[in-house]
């Protein structure tokens, strides 16, 4: 079966699912004005929360387990040196060309004397590290994040980072590599590496009432703060665990006037 193929299969399935798990929202609770699909978005985030407890997290904690923490970080600093062209290209597009220069820059030293991005030599030479991608880019040029979504086995997004997200396949080397058993392994490493550096926040998610509205804002104000490159003010952000359904600030009660400004 092709790389394709396969993917059409296991994306076929976990919608059917999801489908048939759609939540249904209280009669009198209106959906937050920033997810209108909010029933179908617990749907999937209910299998998704599913497939994470029964393969994704085993996995991880296994991996946590097995490999020495050197090992895990040289791993990570590999695929972050592999990431390195598609934050590269979104820089340049988004025309922070001194940027993209020194990404090119880290791309070559870590390449080279990093023994293919296992090390991380750049960083201590005071080359920064960038985060961005086509879906910051996007919002660089002021497209809207339109209403959040909830993607099968990817997780939290909206409808402009997902758009974001397949364009960025093609600025990663992975997506070039001929040979399916390399490709899927990469993608399979990241998807391990990326759940393993979650592992230490599982226990402040078990602790929250709504653990989907806190994944789902905290998702939105990152995302709001990485578009703005940290310049967001505080009206646009989220308040994780807030309450959507009353955003109305209360009028304070009226002061109590002083004992000599009381007429007798």
């Amino acid at each position: 079966m092709g790389r394709v193929s396969c993917a059409r299969v296991v994306l076929a399935g976990v919608l059917f699912a999801a489908m048939a798990g759609c939540v249904a929202l209280p009669p009198n609770a209106k959906p937050a004005p920033q997810d209108p699909w909010e029933s179908w978005n617990r749907g999937v985030y209910k299998v998704n929360d599913k497939l994470d407890r029964a393969v994704a997290k085993p996995v991880a904690r296994t991996y946590v387990r097995a490999v020495p923490a050197p090992a895990r970080t040289g791993i990570s600093n590999f695929l972050s040196n592999l990431r390195t062209t598609t934050v590269m290209v979104n820089d340049a597009l988004q025309g922070k060309f001194g940027a993209a220069a020194n990404d090119f820059a880290r791309l070559i030293v870590n390449t080279t004397v990093g023994f293919g991005g296992l090390l991380d030599p750049a960083t201590q030479m005071g080359l920064d590290k960038n985060d961005e991608d086509f879906g910051q880019t996007l919002g660089h040029w002021g497209v809207p994040p339109g209403p959040f979504v909830e993607i099968p086995v990817l997780g939290p997004s909206d409808v402009r980072d997902g758009s974001g997200k397949v364009a960025d396949i093609f600025t990663g080397p992975a997506h070039y590599i001929n040979n399916n058993w390399v490709s899927y392994g990469l993608y399979g490493v990241t998807l391990v590496d990326t759940r393993a550096a979650l592992l230490p926040l599982d226990e402040t998610l078990q602790k929250v009432y709504d653990p989907y509205a806190f994944v789902r804002d905290a998702y939105l104000q990152r995302r709001a703060y990485l578009v703005s490159d940290g310049k967001v003010t505080d009206e646009v952000l989220v308040d994780p665990g807030a309450d959507d359904t009353d955003t109305a600030t209360p009028t304070p009660p009226p002061k109590t006037p002083p004992e000599s400004e009381k007429k007798p």
